[in-house]
């Protein structure tokens, strides 16, 4: 009994091996940097005064094109420059609260202007 269940015919076997086309099958390149299937961004800033000085930690990390970049720093500040960046924080806050709210103002009632003009 042969080690092989199938024999190959005759003309099978005496058959030349063909050459393939070298332009025969397109290679595609990788879409990896053209389609951003996962990428995300981290940032993390934290500043906190102990005695005369601020101390800032940052931390920032991304995922992008295949490639995971991490970035922390550390450092102090003056005091002054602390209590600037409160303050600018503040005023930015309470800037979009005000215009948030006066947005949803004209859905009160008592904001409604009452109008004479029906002579």
């Amino acid at each position: 009994m042969s080690k092989y269940p199938v024999k190959l015919a005759e003309r099978t076997r005496a058959r030349p091996a063909r050459k393939m086309e070298s332009d025969a099958v397109d290679v595609l390149a990788p879409s990896s940097r053209n389609s951003p299937f996962l990428s995300f961004r981290y940032s993390y800033t934290e500043m906190s005064v102990l005695g005369g000085k601020a101390h800032v930690k940052s931390r920032n990390a991304r995922f992008e094109d295949g490639k995971l970049t991490s970035e922390t720093f550390e450092g102090e500040l003056e005091r002054s420059a602390y209590d600037r960046v409160v303050s600018d924080a503040q005023r930015q806050i309470g800037d979009q609260t005000a215009q948030f709210l006066q947005s949803l103002s004209s859905f009160l009632p008592f904001f409604r202007t009452h109008r004479h003009d029906r002579d």
